[in-house]
């Protein structure tokens, strides 16, 4: 399959990921709840992964990405070329989600479905909210992106069951979201913080100025995965 392919999956799959996960957030949050909001960015993974999988490998997120590139199974030029098709990919479904925002005449964005941290990202996400600090928001994001990549590797090995790869992906970052939504509001993903922090406009708290937090700490996490399962599941050589 030729780069050009594999970047427009990404592109579409970030963009559908960002597109459910986030307007879930946005529209429905309230109806739903934390577990709709997690169970929605859980379908969206297992609908990529099915449906582009087998073009791309249904990244979805620039720290995947890192990982696999970290335990050497895609190259380094094609890691960058699927970051700039998921980020923008994100980007798009940021803006259409700000565009419906506005269609429905509800004003300012607010936290806008991004990720924060600390006593002001509590104050102006809700009560339902915690105030964790950067240190432990920091750790959060890279414990928990640390085991999504374990799956993602582990799931997708050439001697696993990979037939069922995608349904394992897509919960356990349903399971990821269910515990870190009232900490971070889950990043785990660079791409989707960096989307929703553009179009986030809140008047007592900047949610560019944390988001640096939640593209290092995923790659932190990501990389470490990397290297991790290779001591976990070394290739017969390396053995």
């Amino acid at each position: 399959m030729k780069i050009y392919n594999k970047m427009l999956a990404e592109c579409l799959g970030t963009f559908w990921l960002v597109l459910g996960g986030c307007g879930t957030a946005l529209f429905a949050g309230a109806y739903v709840g934390f577990l709709g909001v997690a169970i929605a960015f859980g379908l969206t993974v297992i609908a990529m992964a099915y449906g582009i999988g087998h073009v791309s490998g249904a990244h979805l997120n620039p720290a995947v990405s890192f990982g696999v590139w970290v335990n050497g199974r895609m190259s380094l030029k094609d890691m960058l070329l699927y970051w700039v098709a998921q980020i923008v990919g994100a980007i798009i479904a940021g803006a259409v989600l700000l565009a419906i925002w506005k269609t429905c005449g509800l004003g300012n964005t607010g936290v806008f479905a991004a990720n924060g941290f600390g006593a002001e990202f509590q104050a102006a996400a809700g009560e339902n909210y915690a105030a964790i600090s950067c240190g432990g928001a920091f750790l959060v994001e890279a414990l928990l992106t640390f085991v999504f990549l374990m799956v993602i590797l582990g799931a997708t090995d050439e001697r696993s069951n990979t037939k069922a790869a995608g349904l394992a992906i897509g919960l356990t970052l349903t399971l990821i979201h269910l515990v870190s939504i009232p900490l971070t509001n889950t990043s785990v993903n660079p791409a989707r913080s960096l989307s929703q922090a553009i179009f986030s406009c809140h008047e007592s708290w900047c949610a560019m100025g944390q988001v640096w937090l939640f593209i290092v700490a995923p790659l932190v996490g990501a990389g470490l995965a990397g290297l991790f399962y290779k001591c976990v599941a070394p290739k017969a050589k390396e053995e």
